[in-house]
């Protein structure tokens, strides 16, 4: 594959781009604690549907959404309503982080297949280049599934627990973190990977595999 030679070569960071990313990893973090504790009702509970998690879906473009969406679930948990102890403060704000860097991992071919779009002058994606990214946003939904879901019972109705009441929990957490991921963070991933902050991010990214096929 031969890339165009007007594609950027790969810069130095300098003061402006960390500052870039630290503005970026500050709005996910308050959007995800905006949109969290405004759907608070349904957010924190064995059976929740948080819309914020949509969110997670960012990583697989931006670097900078992983800290964002860490720090987001953190001061989410810790600002909950009924507040559930330091297993889920820090145990579900550290699945998130873990899910949101693997995320990202996992969209490098998504990546790369935009910055092929992008010197190949395409903007409309066929339905090969989806595969990669529906890929990349299944750990916010199954470590959410099988760690969140297998905590929450125990934390909420402690002493009651039975492996139907676990399984459920776990299942309930699976279900609605891929209707939220897939039915809201995928379209969101997709609409914003033409955006001037994506393309610098796998641009920059891949010019050295441009170098490399001269």
């Amino acid at each position: 594959m031969k890339w165009n030679s007007r594609l950027p070569s790969r810069p130095r960071k300098s003061r402006g781009d960390a500052l870039l990313q630290l503005t970026q990893s500050a709005v996910v973090a308050a959007l995800y604690l905006a949109v969290t504790m405004a759907s608070s009702f349904m957010s924190f509970s064995v059976i929740q549907l948080r819309p914020a998690e949509a969110l997670t879906a960012l990583p697989v473009l931006f670097p900078a959404a992983v800290p964002g969406v860490f720090i987001g679930c953190l001061l989410a948990n810790l600002l909950n309503p009924a507040p559930l102890g330091l297993v889920d403060i820090l145990g579900g704000s550290i699945v998130t982080l873990l899910a949101a860097w693997l995320s990202f991992r996992l969209g490098r071919p998504w990546r790369r297949i935009l910055a092929g779009e992008m010197e190949a002058g395409r903007t409309r994606m066929r339905f090969p280049s989806w595969r990669p990214l529906i890929l990349a946003l299944l750990p916010p939904v199954l470590l959410n599934a099988l760690v969140v879901g297998s905590y929450l019972p125990f934390l909420i109705t402690p002493g009651q627990v039975t492996a139907g009441l676990l399984l459920a929990g776990m299942s309930s957490i699976l279900v609605s973190q891929a209707l939220v991921v897939y039915g809201l963070g995928l379209p969101l991933a997709a609409a914003l990977r033409h955006t001037p902050w994506a393309r610098r991010v796998y641009l920059t990214e891949f010019s050295k595999e441009k170098k490399n096929d001269r």
